[in-house]
């Protein structure tokens, strides 16, 4: 077909110097280096160039060399036929990904991480961080880092992959010494003792036939199970609405446990995974699921090969027919654990949360409806179906019902998991799981839900712990995180170290939270609260941020203000 002819009245415009050149032999841009691209092609092996794997082979990069360098992201985009700009933004985005420029020097051969959230900075984290900084040698690099999900044995520092409970200078210099930077797996329920227990019969009994969908989800509506990721939408109807979408369906398993306080999902995935793997698979049955996705916090490196040698152990040996299911690690970002940004970090992009409507239940993860859902709850599913919905609601006080996993931290003799009854209180709490406050320590406030579920008074320390017994106070309960004050500490000082983590961890995306929590973080930190202007800064956080983030920052300032006016007076 010839080419038309141009209309009459455009005159053409000719670039003879352009027209004279000889075609470009190259892609414009940054040439391939040969030796990154012959090392990026041995690291991704023969596993396909999937845009959805791209977070996973920059893990391999960093993993390998660790950092990544220029020559890398060019060579990976190459490979993986994606603009450079597109494989340059998320390895940008994500905490645990060096990018290094050409002109820039490789980060030290050993990087230590000091958590600096609530219950750290609690025991010391700060002094902590700066004698490390201080007498670390040239091969160690020090970093403060945000909530590593070991809140009961603060302050946590992590050499490498290894995590140290109530870390010293000692503890981490002698283990440098020794080289121990991998990630310690401690004894767990493996899939043979599981299977000798009776795992995977419940399973087994709904693919056959002998219990039917409706029945099942039934007994979950009538447990009240709600969804313990913080949301608390309730996981019998979540299974009907997704099955009630158009096929295909997929799940996402959210392990990206990142909210300062929270530990739960670490504790049980260390000691019982597959209690939780067949209770992710009955829920994908009854919601007619085609494929599962579980995305771990990369903080969890444990926990990974816990999976990692589980799932092997399971599909190498399954108990019934099972759907394909993928291990998706994380990169660091708080943001994830929000569901959308979730999906699309597993997508292999920035962890950006979506604007809704849709709602992943219908057009989620690779624009499919998704079934998400938090490790604990899932979890239960077993214990509920096998002991019926009556033995879940005969728990509880103070007229709720269930059971919660409180993550306990902060002045407590005793912190931790503690497994208690719905609607307990806080004082309860401390005296009869706690075992009391520490030596030296009263009772002066607490966090019921985590750094965005508010601060409350002592006083107000008879309220019922439960999904909306505490949202008339301006808090609430989240995924169960308790940080107990004592008298030696401030809820002012505890409200702006929450707000130096979100002002870190805010994805960006929307004005209202990215420069919100940054304008709040200056002024929290003024000797003299201006309250009026904080009050119009929230308002607008909560009122305009896309995610809960934003829109949850707000909720320490506002209880500083409201129950602890002597702080800021």
């Amino acid at each position: 077909m010839n080419k038309p002819a141009a209309p009459a009245n455009v005159i053409p415009i000719v670039d003879a110097g352009r027209m004279s050149r000889k075609p470009r032999s190259t892609p414009k841009g940054r040439s391939v280096d040969p030796k990154a691209l012959a090392e990026v092609r041995s690291l991704l092996s023969a596993d396909p160039r999937r845009a959805d794997l791209l977070i996973e082979y920059l893990h391999r990069i960093q993993d390998r060399y660790g950092c990544i360098s220029s020559a890398h992201i060019v060579a990976l985009a190459a490979e993986m036929k994606l603009a450079m700009t597109e494989v340059y933004e998320v390895a940008t985005f994500y905490h645990h990904f060096d990018v290094v420029r050409d002109d820039e020097a490789r980060p030290p051969a050993l990087t230590v991480r000091v958590c600096e959230s609530l219950s750290c900075e609690l025991a010391g984290a700060q002094p902590l961080l700066a004698d490390l900084a201080r007498k670390s040698g040239a091969n160690v690099r020090v970093v403060g880092a945000p909530c590593l999900g070991r809140c009961e044995s603060a302050p946590v520092a992590v050499v490498g992959r290894n995590p140290l409970e109530r870390a010293s200078v000692q503890q981490v210099a002698s283990t440098i010494a020794r080289g121990e930077t991998a990630a310690p797996v401690n004894r767990y329920v493996t899939y043979p003792q599981y299977r000798r227990d009776g795992g995977y019969r419940l399973l087994r009994e709904c693919l056959s036939g002998a219990r039917d969908v409706e029945s099942v989800v039934k007994t979950m509506e009538g447990s009240g199970l709600r969804g313990l990721g913080g949301a608390g939408f309730p996981a019998g109807r979540k299974w009907r609405i997704v099955r009630a979408e158009k096929a295909p369906r997929l799940m996402a398993l959210n392990i990206d446990e990142g909210e300062p306080g929270t530990f739960k999902d670490r504790y049980y995935l260390e000691r019982d995974p597959h209690r939780f793997l067949e209770g992710m698979l009955i829920a994908a049955w009854a919601a007619e699921v085609g494929e599962i996705y579980v995305y771990l916090r990369d903080e969890y490196a444990g926990c990974r090969e816990i999976l990692s040698r589980e799932l092997a152990a399971l599909q190498a040996d399954p108990p019934c027919a099972l759907p394909p299911m993928h291990l998706r690690r994380g990169a660091g970002a708080y943001i994830c654990g929000e569901e959308s940004a979730m999906i699309e970090s597993i997508e292999g992009k920035r962890g950006m949360p979506r604007l809704r409507p849709p709602y992943v239940a219908q057009v989620g993860l690779f624009g499919y409806p998704t079934l998400e859902h938090n490790l604990e709850t899932v979890y239960w599913v077993r214990d509920i179906l096998e002991k019926g919905a009556d033995w879940f609601t005969s728990h509880g006080r103070h007229g709720r019902k269930g059971l919660r996993s409180f993550s306990v931290s902060g002045r407590v003799s005793k912190p931790g998991v503690h497994l208690a009854p719905a609607g307990i209180t806080v004082r309860e709490l401390i005296e009869e799981y706690c075992g009391g406050m520490l030596p030296g320590h009263r009772f002066y406030a607490y966090l019921p839900g985590g750094a965005s579920g508010g601060i409350l008074p002592e006083k107000m320390g008879d309220i019922p712990l439960d999904f909306d017994t505490l949202n008339e106070y301006g808090c609430f309960i989240g995924s169960a995180a308790v940080v107990v004050l004592s008298q030696h500490d401030s809820a002012r000082a505890a409200a702006l170290n929450i707000m130096r983590f979100f002002a870190d961890e805010s994805c960006g995306q929307c004005t209202p939270c990215r420069v919100g929590t940054e304008k709040a973080v200056q002024l929290l930190a003024s000797p003299r609260w201006d309250r009026g202007l904080l009050e119009e800064l929230s308002q607008a956080m909560a009122d305009a941020s896309i995610c809960g983030l934003g829109q949850a920052a707000p909720n320490p300032i506002r209880c500083v203000i409201q129950y602890f006016p002597h702080e800021i007076a």
